[in-house]
């Protein structure tokens, strides 16, 4: 799994970024607010998201780790994809979108495109906890949270639904919170089956 990708800026777009390192150029998906970040700049260093499915391998970058953990977030909220999460991001800055959700304000949420009110209204529900205006809580930088990432990563490559691992990996955790990435997976297998 990758952490982050630092190097020269080849090509950028208001959504997309490729960051040449070691002669190997990554195309990186990129929210409108880390376009801001890194526009004029000759290198960049992006914390990296990584959606391994079926059909694709596909890297969101951010220009810092609290935008990542935002969209981290979002992404676990039922009906929100990457690209949701990522509009929600280049409408808002992490700090406006703290303060949007501690405050349950649905109306500005759902005047991002392609977000009703339903799932802005579950995007609240679900995550007002987990933010405040201070800023996203500690426990989402937990090793728990690293560990859930992994697991979910290789579940999703062994064919499992995201959605499905998810909800186990959640329960499997909560449960066991001193449990290493093998023995999530395994208990996840056994669940799952």
């Amino acid at each position: 799994m990758f952490e982050y990708i630092k190097g020269k800026i080849t090509d950028l777009s208001p959504t997309s970024a490729v960051i040449e390192t070691n002669n190997i150029g990554f195309s990186i998906n990129i929210s409108l607010n880390t376009y801001t970040a890194i526009d004029g700049k000759n290198e960049a260093l992006l914390y990296i998201y990584e959606a391994v499915r079926e059909d694709a391998f596909t890297l969101y970058g951010f220009s810092s780790k609290e935008e990542r953990a935002l969209f981290l977030l979002l992404i676990s909220v039922s009906g929100v994809g990457a690209n949701s999460a990522r509009m929600i991001l280049s409408t808002y800055s992490v700090q406006e979108l703290e303060t949007i959700i501690s405050t349950e304000n649905v109306k500005q949420l759902k005047g991002v495109k392609g977000i009703g009110s339903k799932t802005a209204e579950r995007i609240i529900v679900d995550l007002k906890d987990k933010v405040n205006k201070v800023g996203i809580n500690e426990s989402i930088f937990s090793p728990s949270n690293a560990i859930k990432e992994e697991a979910l990563a290789a579940l999703v490559v062994l064919g499992y639904n995201q959605s499905a691992a998810n909800k186990v990996v959640d329960v499997i955790l909560k449960e066991n919170p001193s449990f290493t990435i093998e023995k999530t997976i395994k208990e996840a297998l056994n669940r799952l089956r």
